[in-house]
């Protein structure tokens, strides 16, 4: 059976060329640096002791401010030598070149000169200290001269001598001995004890 000539005409294909490829859309001219992620390889294994990165977490170095230039005599507080004593660690002797001294463990000093002493809710104090600022929480035992502030937390205990320009105690912290404020005039004499 053969099919019309008219008929062939309809089921014959167009003459087919490939299509000229369109061009790509024209980039931008400055890309954002920040638009291409970057992943690690399966085959890439972390250098032993680095530390782990997590998704959503900015990488080493990421995010970190620059040191701001301090052109004053007093350093921040987080440029300030600090010595952190920790749970369940014990010192005795003498602490020197401290400019803030945390304590979370116990610490036995005959002399202590620092900044600023900050005794945690589990550290203990035994001594003498004379420093511009103190926050206890825990327990002091001893003489504290604070030339500014002395704070006494609502679990903080000082027993002993108390020396300060300015006392805050919170509701549950005690002070426990002889307590002398400080003041910015000369030092008022002493009567002559009798006897």
């Amino acid at each position: 059976m053969t099919v019309p000539a008219a008929r062939d005409a309809d089921l014959t294909a167009a003459n087919l060329r490939p299509a000229a490829p369109k061009p790509a859309p024209a980039a931008p001219k400055e890309a954002p640096a920040l638009s291409q992620t970057i992943r690690p390889t399966a085959t890439t294994a972390p250098a032993p002791n680095a530390p782990a990165i997590r998704p959503g977490m900015p990488g080493p170095g990421v995010g970190v401010p620059a040191r701001p230039q301090s052109g004053g005599s007093v350093a921040p507080q987080s440029d300030r030598r600090t010595l952190t004593v920790g749970k369940g660690i014990s010192v005795t002797g003498t602490v020197a070149d401290c400019e803030r001294l945390v304590v979370e463990g116990t610490v036995e000093s005959e002399m202590l000169q620092a900044a600023e002493l900050s005794v945690g809710q589990t550290g203990v104090f035994r001594g003498e200290v004379q420093v511009e600022d103190a926050e206890i929480a825990g327990l002091f035992d001893g003489t504290i001269t604070a030339r500014g502030n002395l704070i006494i937390r609502a679990t903080g205990k000082v027993n002993g001598v108390a020396r300060c320009k300015r006392l805050s105690v919170e509701d549950g912290g005690q002070l426990m001995g002889r307590m002398e404020m400080l003041t910015d005039g000369p030092a008022a004499p002493r009567p002559a004890p009798q006897g």
